[in-house]
């Protein structure tokens, strides 16, 4: 049928929805941005976690920080983010959960999952 115009869709709460896919979007681009890539902005992005994975399990805590740092730059819809490791079965994708509110919102709390692969490639849904 196509889609629904912004008056149906404020009505409807499809507005708090296409945020979230909105900023789930915008996660992957900072997640898989290395700092130093964009030439407008240099820090834009996360700085390169490698030696943090080489140091494993105290380099966990380097990038959990890593990961709220950059959102809380970043992603200005969001607050009071958390990050937390949420360890899983493969050993060489690391997986994290992010919690944070909407900013623009005084009970909205979102969940975001993210994995982190070999290669260093963020997923996040």
């Amino acid at each position: 049928m196509g889609q629904r115009g912004l008056l149906t869709r404020l009505g409807t709460g499809q507005r708090a929805l296409d945020k979230v896919e909105s900023i789930t979007e915008h996660l992957k681009v900072i997640l898989n941005t290395r700092a130093g890539e964009s030439a407008t902005v240099p820090d834009f992005g996360l700085m390169d976690l490698t030696d943090s994975m080489h140091q494993m399990p105290q380099g966990v805590h380097a990038i959990q920080q890593a990961i709220r740092d950059v959102i809380l730059k970043y992603e200005p819809r969001l607050r009071s983010v958390s990050v937390r490791y949420a360890p899983g079965d493969e050993l060489l994708v690391l997986r994290f959960e992010i919690v944070a509110r909407l900013n623009d919102e005084t009970r909205g709390v979102v969940r975001f999952q993210t994995q982190m692969s070999r290669g260093g490639k963020f997923d996040v849904a």
